[in-house]
């Protein structure tokens, strides 16, 4: 049985195909697929580059926890409550590189460098100067549908005018 750990929301867990979860609010809509980030791959599946699709089920309000306030001997007594905010995802496929998701990757455009999902701001703007034109628009474009990050989308943009600039001259 092959199984994956993703990481969705700061947090891990291990899942396998059909598998459903109650996770932190995602700011997807019902409905919408999209693709965790694969931390490992275990069981009888394929140890290359695996991708696991997942669907948003639906948002709902989490178990109601009670907070409560006591001073003695002061008549003091607050009491309040939480409800975390969760969505319910299922997984969809756990399948390799050459699956469906990512035929529509490729068809996409070009992908960014190597290792650009896991670059700090800072990171970014020193990295983009060794980058060709082609890679910082991939760059780009993947940072606008992911990540939007300002501090990351303004180095890119200042470098892609750079490398215009010296291709004009």
């Amino acid at each position: 049985m092959t199984y994956a750990i993703i990481r969705v929301g700061g947090k891990q867990y291990r899942v396998r195909e059909g598998e459903r979860l109650l996770v932190d609010r995602l700011g997807q809509d019902e409905g919408a697929t999209f693709s965790p980030d694969v931390l490992f791959v275990g069981g009888d599946g394929d140890a290359g580059a695996v991708t696991v699709t997942a669907r948003v089920i639906g948002q709902r309000l989490g178990e109601k926890i009670r907070i409560g306030k006591y001073r003695r001997r002061t008549g003091y007594r607050r009491h309040t409550g939480f409800r975390s905010r969760l969505s319910e995802i299922q997984i969809e496929s756990i399948g390799g590189a050459g699956g469906k998701a990512a035929r529509q990757d490729k068809a996409a455009g070009p992908l960014p460098p190597t290792g650009y999902e896991g670059m700090t701001v800072a990171e970014v703007g020193e990295h983009a100067k060794g980058w060709d034109l082609p890679a910082l628009e991939a760059a780009l474009a993947y940072e606008r549908s992911h990540g939007k990050r300002k501090g990351a989308v303004s180095a890119l943009e200042s470098a892609i005018q750079r490398k215009q600039r010296e291709e004009d001259s």
